[in-house]
Protein backbone atom coordinates (compact mmCIF):
# COMPACT_ATOMS: atom_id res chain seq x y z
CA UNK A 1 0.00 0.00 0.00
CA UNK A 2 1.03 3.83 -0.71
CA UNK A 3 2.75 4.69 2.49
CA UNK A 4 1.14 7.94 3.28
CA UNK A 5 -1.78 5.96 3.87
CA UNK A 6 -0.07 4.69 7.34
CA UNK A 7 2.54 7.20 7.44
CA UNK A 8 2.51 6.52 11.22
CA UNK A 9 3.82 3.10 11.26
CA UNK A 10 6.89 3.76 8.57
CA UNK A 11 10.26 4.04 10.24
CA UNK A 12 12.66 6.38 9.93
CA UNK A 13 15.51 4.48 8.72
CA UNK A 14 16.22 0.70 7.38
CA UNK A 15 16.43 -1.16 10.64
CA UNK A 16 19.50 -3.90 10.95
CA UNK A 17 19.72 -6.41 8.55
CA UNK A 18 18.05 -4.18 5.56
CA UNK A 19 20.00 -2.79 2.75
CA UNK A 20 19.71 1.12 2.02
CA UNK A 21 16.86 0.02 -0.11
CA UNK A 22 15.16 -0.95 2.70
CA UNK A 23 15.06 -5.18 0.78
CA UNK A 24 15.77 -7.66 3.08
CA UNK A 25 15.46 -11.63 2.94
CA UNK A 26 12.39 -13.28 2.85
CA UNK A 27 13.34 -15.78 5.10
CA UNK A 28 11.24 -18.16 3.61
CA UNK A 29 12.71 -21.16 5.11
CA UNK A 30 11.98 -19.71 8.18
CA UNK A 31 7.88 -19.96 8.15
CA UNK A 32 6.52 -22.46 10.45
CA UNK A 33 4.09 -25.10 9.44
CA UNK A 34 0.96 -23.57 11.30
CA UNK A 35 2.05 -20.00 8.68
CA UNK A 36 2.14 -21.78 6.20
CA UNK A 37 -1.60 -23.25 7.12
CA UNK A 38 -2.86 -19.65 7.66
CA UNK A 39 -2.21 -18.62 3.63
CA UNK A 40 -3.62 -21.33 2.67
CA UNK A 41 -6.79 -21.13 4.80
CA UNK A 42 -7.00 -17.94 3.76
CA UNK A 43 -6.10 -18.53 0.40
CA UNK A 44 -8.65 -21.53 0.42
CA UNK A 45 -11.63 -18.85 1.54
CA UNK A 46 -10.87 -16.16 -1.46
CA UNK A 47 -10.68 -18.90 -4.11
CA UNK A 48 -13.92 -19.94 -2.98
CA UNK A 49 -15.43 -17.22 -2.97
CA UNK A 50 -13.58 -14.76 -5.95
CA UNK A 51 -14.88 -16.83 -9.42
CA UNK A 52 -17.66 -14.46 -11.13
CA UNK A 53 -16.62 -11.75 -8.53
CA UNK A 54 -13.28 -11.01 -9.16
CA UNK A 55 -11.42 -9.85 -12.77
CA UNK A 56 -10.78 -11.74 -15.23
CA UNK A 57 -7.09 -10.64 -14.90
CA UNK A 58 -6.84 -11.10 -11.53
CA UNK A 59 -8.33 -14.94 -11.46
CA UNK A 60 -6.22 -15.61 -14.83
CA UNK A 61 -2.98 -14.03 -12.56
CA UNK A 62 -3.72 -16.98 -10.15
CA UNK A 63 -3.07 -19.50 -12.36
CA UNK A 64 -0.25 -18.11 -14.07
CA UNK A 65 1.45 -17.35 -11.41
CA UNK A 66 0.60 -20.75 -9.48
CA UNK A 67 -0.27 -19.11 -5.88
CA UNK A 68 -2.52 -22.14 -5.64
CA UNK A 69 0.40 -24.77 -4.65
CA UNK A 70 0.00 -24.52 -1.01
CA UNK A 71 2.32 -22.35 1.50
CA UNK A 72 3.50 -18.96 1.22
CA UNK A 73 4.81 -18.35 -2.09
CA UNK A 74 8.54 -18.44 -1.70
CA UNK A 75 9.34 -14.75 -3.83
CA UNK A 76 12.39 -16.19 -5.81
CA UNK A 77 10.74 -18.26 -7.76
CA UNK A 78 6.98 -16.42 -7.88
CA UNK A 79 10.15 -13.36 -9.26
CA UNK A 80 11.51 -15.74 -11.55
CA UNK A 81 7.42 -16.31 -13.07
CA UNK A 82 6.30 -12.75 -13.27
CA UNK A 83 9.41 -11.65 -14.90
CA UNK A 84 9.28 -14.02 -17.93
CA UNK A 85 5.37 -12.43 -17.95
CA UNK A 86 6.06 -8.54 -17.06
CA UNK A 87 9.33 -7.77 -16.04
CA UNK A 88 7.99 -7.12 -12.19
CA UNK A 89 10.04 -9.51 -9.12
CA UNK A 90 8.34 -9.15 -5.80
CA UNK A 91 10.85 -7.85 -2.78
CA UNK A 92 10.76 -8.53 1.01
CA UNK A 93 10.80 -5.39 3.39
CA UNK A 94 10.84 -5.35 7.51
CA UNK A 95 7.64 -3.45 6.97
CA UNK A 96 5.92 0.40 6.03
CA UNK A 97 8.88 1.87 3.78
CA UNK A 98 9.06 5.93 2.98
CA UNK A 99 7.43 7.49 0.43
CA UNK A 100 10.42 8.01 -1.77
CA UNK A 101 11.49 4.19 -1.39
CA UNK A 102 8.22 3.31 -1.86
CA UNK A 103 8.09 5.10 -5.58
CA UNK A 104 11.30 3.85 -6.46
CA UNK A 105 10.60 0.59 -6.20
CA UNK A 106 7.36 0.52 -7.83
CA UNK A 107 9.45 2.89 -10.94
CA UNK A 108 12.06 -0.08 -11.47
CA UNK A 109 9.10 -2.89 -11.30
CA UNK A 110 9.84 -4.35 -7.80
CA UNK A 111 6.36 -5.02 -5.83
CA UNK A 112 7.66 -4.90 -2.25
CA UNK A 113 6.07 -6.84 0.18
CA UNK A 114 5.88 -7.74 4.12
CA UNK A 115 7.33 -11.09 4.79
CA UNK A 116 5.15 -11.41 8.10
CA UNK A 117 1.74 -13.21 7.77
CA UNK A 118 -1.08 -12.50 10.35
CA UNK A 119 -1.98 -15.39 12.95
CA UNK A 120 -4.96 -17.36 12.64
CA UNK A 121 -6.73 -15.37 15.40
CA UNK A 122 -6.59 -12.54 12.85
CA UNK A 123 -7.72 -13.83 9.53
CA UNK A 124 -10.38 -11.26 8.82
CA UNK A 125 -8.97 -7.86 10.08
CA UNK A 126 -4.97 -6.19 10.05
CA UNK A 127 -3.92 -3.34 10.65
CA UNK A 128 -0.62 -3.25 8.38
CA UNK A 129 -0.47 -5.56 5.26
CA UNK A 130 1.12 -9.12 5.77
CA UNK A 131 2.55 -11.28 3.32
CA UNK A 132 -1.03 -12.31 2.49
CA UNK A 133 -2.96 -8.91 1.31
CA UNK A 134 0.86 -7.73 -0.46
CA UNK A 135 1.11 -11.02 -2.70
CA UNK A 136 -2.34 -12.57 -2.74
CA UNK A 137 -4.09 -8.94 -3.24
CA UNK A 138 -1.86 -7.54 -5.83
CA UNK A 139 0.52 -9.34 -7.08
CA UNK A 140 -1.95 -11.79 -9.52
CA UNK A 141 -2.47 -8.54 -11.11
CA UNK A 142 1.31 -7.60 -11.82
CA UNK A 143 0.91 -11.14 -14.21
CA UNK A 144 -1.35 -8.69 -16.73
CA UNK A 145 0.83 -6.55 -19.00
CA UNK A 146 -1.69 -3.39 -18.91
CA UNK A 147 -1.71 -3.33 -14.94
CA UNK A 148 1.65 -4.13 -14.54
CA UNK A 149 2.23 -1.01 -16.83
CA UNK A 150 -0.17 1.58 -14.55
CA UNK A 151 1.66 0.83 -11.50
CA UNK A 152 5.03 1.39 -13.05
CA UNK A 153 3.53 4.34 -14.04
CA UNK A 154 2.28 5.36 -10.46
CA UNK A 155 5.72 4.86 -8.57
CA UNK A 156 7.46 7.10 -11.69
CA UNK A 157 4.31 9.75 -10.74
CA UNK A 158 4.95 9.38 -7.28
CA UNK A 159 9.01 10.37 -8.03
CA UNK A 160 7.39 13.23 -10.08
CA UNK A 161 5.41 14.42 -7.54
CA UNK A 162 8.00 14.40 -4.76
CA UNK A 163 10.55 16.26 -7.12
CA UNK A 164 7.58 19.11 -7.91
CA UNK A 165 5.52 19.63 -4.32
CA UNK A 166 7.21 17.21 -1.62
CA UNK A 167 4.99 15.36 0.32
CA UNK A 168 2.14 17.96 -0.03
CA UNK A 169 1.01 16.19 -3.20
CA UNK A 170 1.11 12.98 -2.15
CA UNK A 171 -2.30 13.42 -0.11
CA UNK A 172 -3.83 13.54 -3.28
CA UNK A 173 -1.74 10.64 -5.16
CA UNK A 174 -2.17 8.40 -2.26
CA UNK A 175 -6.31 8.59 -3.22
CA UNK A 176 -5.52 6.98 -6.73
CA UNK A 177 -3.84 4.31 -5.35
CA UNK A 178 -6.54 3.65 -2.80
CA UNK A 179 -9.35 4.04 -4.86
CA UNK A 180 -7.73 2.38 -7.93
CA UNK A 181 -4.90 -0.48 -6.96
CA UNK A 182 -6.38 -1.05 -3.25
CA UNK A 183 -10.15 -0.59 -3.92
CA UNK A 184 -10.82 -0.21 -7.47
CA UNK A 185 -13.96 -1.85 -8.98
CA UNK A 186 -13.76 -2.30 -12.69
CA UNK A 187 -16.29 -3.03 -15.50
CA UNK A 188 -16.59 -5.89 -17.24
CA UNK A 189 -18.87 -8.09 -19.81
CA UNK A 190 -21.65 -9.27 -16.95
CA UNK A 191 -21.72 -6.16 -14.39
CA UNK A 192 -18.85 -4.99 -11.94
CA UNK A 193 -16.07 -6.75 -10.69
CA UNK A 194 -13.59 -6.56 -7.96
CA UNK A 195 -9.59 -6.00 -8.80
CA UNK A 196 -8.65 -3.70 -5.51
CA UNK A 197 -6.06 -5.84 -3.25
CA UNK A 198 -8.14 -4.46 -0.26
CA UNK A 199 -10.77 -6.26 -1.50
CA UNK A 200 -9.68 -9.30 -3.33
CA UNK A 201 -7.72 -10.33 0.18
CA UNK A 202 -10.57 -9.60 2.44
CA UNK A 203 -13.61 -12.18 2.43
CA UNK A 204 -15.94 -9.14 4.17
CA UNK A 205 -15.00 -6.66 1.59
CA UNK A 206 -15.39 -8.86 -1.43
CA UNK A 207 -18.96 -9.02 -0.63
CA UNK A 208 -19.81 -5.80 0.92
CA UNK A 209 -18.26 -4.01 -2.31
CA UNK A 210 -20.53 -6.07 -5.12
CA UNK A 211 -23.41 -7.02 -2.88
CA UNK A 212 -24.18 -4.21 -0.14
CA UNK A 213 -26.92 -1.70 -0.84
CA UNK A 214 -24.68 1.11 1.60
CA UNK A 215 -22.29 2.28 -0.65
CA UNK A 216 -21.76 4.87 -3.89
CA UNK A 217 -20.04 2.98 -7.21
CA UNK A 218 -18.79 5.89 -9.04
CA UNK A 219 -17.58 6.05 -12.40
CA UNK A 220 -13.89 6.40 -12.22
CA UNK A 221 -12.78 10.76 -12.75
CA UNK A 222 -8.66 11.27 -12.74
CA UNK A 223 -9.56 14.50 -10.72
CA UNK A 224 -12.40 13.60 -8.83
CA UNK A 225 -10.47 10.60 -7.56
CA UNK A 226 -7.92 12.89 -6.18
CA UNK A 227 -9.72 15.00 -4.45
CA UNK A 228 -12.01 11.93 -2.56
CA UNK A 229 -11.28 11.65 1.48
CA UNK A 230 -11.22 7.99 2.24
CA UNK A 231 -11.43 5.92 5.50
CA UNK A 232 -8.79 3.66 6.58
CA UNK A 233 -10.77 2.03 9.51
CA UNK A 234 -13.73 0.20 7.90
CA UNK A 235 -15.31 -0.71 4.43
CA UNK A 236 -15.14 1.73 2.09
CA UNK A 237 -18.14 4.21 1.24
CA UNK A 238 -17.25 4.91 -1.79
CA UNK A 239 -15.73 2.82 -4.88
CA UNK A 240 -14.58 3.97 -7.80
CA UNK A 241 -15.34 2.03 -11.27
CA UNK A 242 -12.93 2.14 -14.14
CA UNK A 243 -14.15 0.75 -17.61
CA UNK A 244 -10.73 -1.25 -18.54
CA UNK A 245 -7.42 -1.10 -17.44
CA UNK A 246 -6.81 0.25 -20.54
CA UNK A 247 -8.47 3.47 -19.66
CA UNK A 248 -6.85 3.40 -16.77
CA UNK A 249 -3.49 3.56 -17.81
CA UNK A 250 -3.94 5.85 -20.59
CA UNK A 251 -5.25 8.57 -18.70
CA UNK A 252 -2.47 8.39 -16.11
CA UNK A 253 0.03 8.19 -18.74
CA UNK A 254 -1.59 11.04 -20.83
CA UNK A 255 -2.10 14.04 -17.98
CA UNK A 256 0.01 16.10 -17.14
CA UNK A 257 -0.08 16.08 -13.07
CA UNK A 258 1.58 19.40 -12.70
CA UNK A 259 -1.24 21.58 -13.73
CA UNK A 260 -3.79 19.17 -12.34
CA UNK A 261 -2.12 19.36 -8.28
CA UNK A 262 -1.74 23.26 -8.67
CA UNK A 263 -5.78 22.58 -9.71
CA UNK A 264 -6.80 20.31 -6.90
CA UNK A 265 -5.23 22.19 -4.06
CA UNK A 266 -7.32 25.56 -5.02
CA UNK A 267 -10.57 23.01 -4.95
CA UNK A 268 -12.08 21.69 -1.67
CA UNK A 269 -11.60 18.10 -0.42
CA UNK A 270 -14.50 16.12 -1.45
CA UNK A 271 -16.01 14.55 1.66
CA UNK A 272 -16.44 10.70 2.14
CA UNK A 273 -20.39 9.40 0.25
CA UNK A 274 -21.04 12.64 -1.20
CA UNK A 275 -21.88 12.93 -4.92
CA UNK A 276 -21.02 15.83 -6.71
CA UNK A 277 -21.99 17.21 -10.01
CA UNK A 278 -20.67 15.08 -13.06
CA UNK A 279 -20.37 11.90 -11.35
CA UNK A 280 -21.44 9.10 -13.28
CA UNK A 281 -23.71 7.22 -10.07
CA UNK A 282 -23.78 3.44 -11.21
CA UNK A 283 -25.42 2.66 -7.32
CA UNK A 284 -26.52 5.42 -4.86
CA UNK A 285 -25.66 4.19 -1.97
CA UNK A 286 -27.59 4.28 1.20
CA UNK A 287 -24.96 4.34 3.67
CA UNK A 288 -26.70 2.62 6.22
CA UNK A 289 -23.81 0.36 7.38
CA UNK A 290 -21.90 4.02 7.72
CA UNK A 291 -24.50 5.09 9.94
CA UNK A 292 -24.88 2.02 11.81
CA UNK A 293 -21.27 2.76 12.62
CA UNK A 294 -21.24 5.86 13.60
CA UNK A 295 -20.37 7.54 10.60
CA UNK A 296 -16.90 7.52 12.61
CA UNK A 297 -14.11 7.86 9.65
CA UNK A 298 -10.64 7.92 9.80
CA UNK A 299 -9.23 10.30 6.94
CA UNK A 300 -5.79 10.72 5.28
Amino acid sequence: MNTATYETHVLSAPPEGAGPDWLIPQGWEQYSAEEHGVWDTLFARQAALLPGRASRAFLHGLDLLKLSDGGIPNFEELSARLMRRTGWQVVAVPGLVPDDVFFDHLANRRFVAGNFIRRADQLDYLQEPDVFHDVFGHVPLLADPVFADYLAAYGRGGQRALQLGGARYLKNLARLYWYTVEFGLVEEEGGLRIYGAGIVSSKGESIFSLDDPSPNRIGFDLKRVMRTEYRIDDYQQNYFVIPSFDELLRVTVETDFAPLYAEIASADDIRIAEIVDGDRVITRGTQDYAKSKGGVAVLA
